[in-house]
């Protein structure tokens, strides 16, 4: 089910006089509390309104979803985008204390990772490597908590085609950065929930100039993904402050690899001679051992 927010909770309001007593508990919740019963898991839910983990499934089904992680699943969709960053902390606290914070975070990482491969699209990948090298010059536009993504992508892919931008943010404003661009070039914007502005406002930027664009994002719901040619999809969800960046970066690493396997001599001799000025230069520290003569 694809409802937004209206139509979800209009659906339970139009239901709620055939529920029963302990469905009618479950609804209420959700109507006042959907923030926070995005992230509750069946048996939670049903706790803290007094009813079985049973009543909370047949409930998910009264609506129409086909189980409640269908309907965890259309909530958590409704709100992830919405969420300021007091609200995430408020709902971390909740779900995942200090003690539980190593294992928790890891788990739900895999879980990120796990549902990012049953999701992504082999063709479109392949499409986005060719389209890589069919590019006059790659702007890479990720800002806020995935310009780290971006710098990084940026970096390799530069090390491989020489013909690599990454727009930031500084003395020029992005849009000037990108003042040259046509329609033989490609742009990648990276993007997730709380999707940066000005993002978007680049891709659209692009769209105008007749480039190509990709995007890695977490849905083919996402505001990026409108703007886009063709859509990575990689899982971030995670009910913290702090933005889950493990499967998107996966996902970037994937690419990176495409692109090298292609251009292997060329990566060959490219780090040939990086790494005699990395020496030179004592860029990394490079421990010499030496045998003691007695």
């Amino acid at each position: 089910m694809k409802e937004n927010k209206l139509d979800l909770m209009r659906i339970i309001q139009v239901k709620f006089p055939r529920l029963s007593k302990g469905q009618k508990l479950i609804a209420e919740f959700i109507l006042k509390h959907y923030d926070k019963a995005a992230f509750m898991t069946a048996a939670k839910l049903g706790g803290s309104v007094g009813v079985s983990e049973s009543t909370v499934v047949r409930f998910a089904n009264e609506l129409g979803f086909a189980g409640y992680p269908k309907l965890q699943k259309s909530l958590q969709e409704l709100i992830k985008n919405k969420l300021t960053t007091v609200q995430r902390i408020e709902l971390s606290n909740d779900y995942v204390s200090e003690e539980t914070a190593l294992k928790g975070v890891l788990k739900s990482d895999m879980e990120n990772i796990r549902a990012t491969l049953e999701k992504i699209n082999n063709e479109t990948f392949e499409a986005v490597v060719n389209n890589i090298f069919k590019a006059k010059k790659i702007y890479i536009v990720g800002l806020r908590s995935t310009t780290a993504l971006a710098e990084f992508l940026g970096f390799y892919l530069n090390l491989i085609l020489d013909n690599v931008h990454v727009i930031t943010y500084g003395i020029s404003d992005i849009f000037e950065q990108m003042i040259n661009m046509s329609s033989d070039d490609l742009v990648i914007g990276i993007g997730f929930p709380r999707y940066a502005a000005r993002t978007i406002e680049a891709l659209s930027f692009a769209q105008k100039r007749g480039a190509k664009v990709v995007s890695i994002t977490d849905s083919l719901l996402s505001p990026l993904a409108s703007k886009a040619d063709y859509t990575l999809i990689a899982q971030s969800n995670m009910a913290s402050f702090v933005d889950s960046l493990v499967a998107p970066l996966s996902v970037i690493n994937a690419l990176i690899v495409s692109v090298g396997l292609r251009e292997k001599e060329k990566i060959s001799s490219t780090f040939s001679n990086l790494e005699d000025i990395w020496q030179e230069y004592a860029v990394y520290s490079y421990r010499e051992s030496k045998e003691k003569s007695y």
